[in-house]
């Protein structure tokens, strides 16, 4: 069982959205580094990291990217 990167994120918050949608889909998800770039105070140097299995990386990946597309598409 290996761990892949799915995306970074300069803002620990939202690497934690992110987890917890994937987490939603039931997938399987991590945050590396979220306590970091606030402990640094340097949020471009270290980002936060969210972590899938790899076996799920290209599930997740169409997870974010369905969720980008509706984003995108709505008319407020």
């Amino acid at each position: 069982m290996s761990l892949a990167e799915l995306a970074r994120y300069p803002d620990p918050m939202l690497a934690q959205i992110v987890r917890g949608r994937l987490e939603a889909a039931g997938i399987p998800a991590f945050c590396f580094d979220a306590g970091m770039s606030v402990a640094e105070s340097a949020p471009l140097a270290v980002q936060a990291r969210v972590m899938v299995l790899a076996e799920d990386l290209d599930a997740a990946q169409a997870l974010l990217a369905e969720d980008a597309g509706e984003e995108s598409g709505r008319s407020d």
